[in-house]
């Protein structure tokens, strides 16, 4: 039965004594996936920990994509793909609401010219509704315009229940709730050894070695290196790159909703899209390129090229002049690019690996399916031990004040109890000095460029921190103590400063 206590020996080192932590589990990856089960978790007395090679919660797959709530039509009936999205779906809006999280069910075409389209519509359709999915209709052009008078089309599904959300706020409200409920944190920490000694795994990373009596493998795009650590040699990830264009948000006026091609199933995604943000801009992409690094997130111009032709078929507004930044995400595919399209998420137990539960394969819709991935890998845990509640798990986390969207009597009295929403730092967003600070002292303690951007959306508009990415960093300076060519903008090595042009 697992206990609510410390478990701690003492290892003599030196002439020292070294107080070792011994956790019920540790989860290997603090993505989104990995992050939900840390929440999960967190709802028992366990004592768990996290470890992630990154910096942040928010530096890979979980925060490179399209932030699209799917409904649950694509995948296959049957699948723990289906299962776990139509699941999520449903559910996002309690999670939403607990978790302080922008969201918006706006629903979703899918659109389609030719009679060959026409027919997978419908097959698709017909999957999706033995999926469970709700409110899917298939629409003619009259209607499309109807709905969205800046899509073009012949036809198409009309999906009600899709939606969109920040990937990023989704991504650290699930970790800092999972924090303030217990679970513990460490950044920066690459595994790199897995040994099980009288019923310890002992995980050795770059700075430090843990133990554990269970192991949660969730790290994404390095899964398959880790499921051969603890013993399980039977997958190959591969990296398939998606590269996005970014629109300026006067073009979100334009459109109100996610609009997709109808897919082709071996390209392994699902085809190049037009995509608002819960935050006004609009999204173009992703392609689909399978590479041979797992963190080559190089745009290309033959992509890029690709993009604004294929988008430009259903969303006629696209400029040149209206993009203010690109990038590239990579998915953790078990689908070899011979093969094509996709296999099901792994989520399993294995007698030859005891004590652990690997999940492999996460790709799309994995942001949607976080939640019910979760509680699936608590319910096999359960399996095994005999959890107790924790009483005093709290599913509320509050999110930053936002400054921007309150009425001008708000924005008074803001700034009246803390002077610092009265200076504007990011002009592009209005986002404000008492913003920027909440962001630095964050409850994760991450202290890069890109940690501040994700918690704030700081330099995320049309001069994407022209002006004031030199301004926050000198807050990071001041409030974190920190040499200036300490400050980092995302992963080691990404010094923002390597000394004086001048005295």
């Amino acid at each position: 039965k697992v206990k609510n206590k410390l478990r701690t020996h003492f290892v003599r080192i030196r002439g020292d004594f070294k107080l070792d932590k011994l956790y019920d589990v540790i989860i290997i990856g603090s993505g989104v996936v990995g992050n939900a089960i840390a929440r999960e978790m967190s709802r028992y007395n366990l004592k768990i920990g996290v470890l992630e090679k990154e910096l942040d919660v928010c530096n890979e797959t979980s925060a490179r994509n399209s932030g699209v709530l799917h409904a649950g039509f694509n995948n296959k009936p049957g699948t723990l793909m289906a299962k776990f999205c139509v699941e999520g779906n449903q559910g996002f809006d309690q999670v939403a609401k607990e978790l302080g999280v922008p969201f918006k069910r706006c629903g979703k075409l899918v659109v389609g010219f030719s009679e060959e389209d026409k027919e997978k519509l419908i097959a698709m359709k017909e999957q999706g509704e033995k999926n469970g999915v709700k409110g899917l209709e298939i629409i003619g052009k009259d209607k499309i315009k109807e709905i969205e008078p800046n899509i073009d089309g012949e036809f198409a599904m009309w999906s009600k229940t899709t939606g969109i959300l920040n990937p990023f706020l989704l991504t650290i409200a699930l970790a800092e709730n999972a924090a303030a409920n217990g679970a513990e944190y460490y950044f920066g920490n690459e595994v790199i050894d897995i040994k099980r000694v009288d019923d310890i795994y002992n995980i050795k990373t770059v700075k430090d070695t843990y133990k554990t009596r269970w192991v949660v493998n969730a790290a994404g795009l390095y899964s398959d290196k880790v499921s051969k650590m603890l013993g399980i040699d039977d997958y190959t990830i591969h990296p398939c790159r998606g590269e996005y264009f970014i629109l300026d948000e006067k073009v979100g006026s334009k459109l109100s909703l996610p609009a997709y091609p109808v897919p082709n199933p071996k390209e392994g995604g699902l085809g190049i899209h037009l995509t608002p943000t819960i935050d006004g801009n609009v999204f173009i992409g992703p392609s689909s390129e399978y590479i041979d690094e797992r963190d080559d997130y190089s745009a290309t111009q033959k992509i890029m090229d690709l993009l604004i032709k294929d988008g430009g078929r259903i969303f006629p507004h696209i400029r040149r002049e209206d993009f203010i930044r690109n990038f590239a995400g990579i998915r953790p595919k078990l689908a070899s690019k011979e093969e094509g399209g996709y296999h099901d998420f792994v989520i399993e137990m294995r007698d030859k690996s005891p004590n652990t539960i690997n999940l492999v394969g996460i790709e799309s819709p994995g942001l949607t399916s976080s939640t019910p991935i979760a509680k699936y890998v608590v319910s096999l845990l359960k399996q095994k031990e005999e959890l107790t509640e924790n009483e005093n798990f709290n599913p509320i986390r509050k999110p930053i004040v936002t400054f921007n969207d309150k009425s001008v009597e708000e924005k008074e009295a803001l700034i009246k109890e803390n002077p610092d929403y009265g200076e504007v730092i990011c002009r592009c967003q209005t986002i404000t000095k008492a913003e920027i600070l909440e962001a630095i002292n964050n409850p994760l303690g991450v202290e890069t460029l890109t940690g501040i951007k994700y918690r704030c959306r700081a330099m995320m508009g049309r001069c994407q921190g022209g002006y004031c990415e030199t301004r926050i960093a000198g807050l990071l300076e001041e409030v974190k103590h920190k040499n200036r060519e300490d400050v980092l903008y995302s992963r080691e090595g990404s010094n923002m400063f390597v000394g004086k042009v001048r005295d």
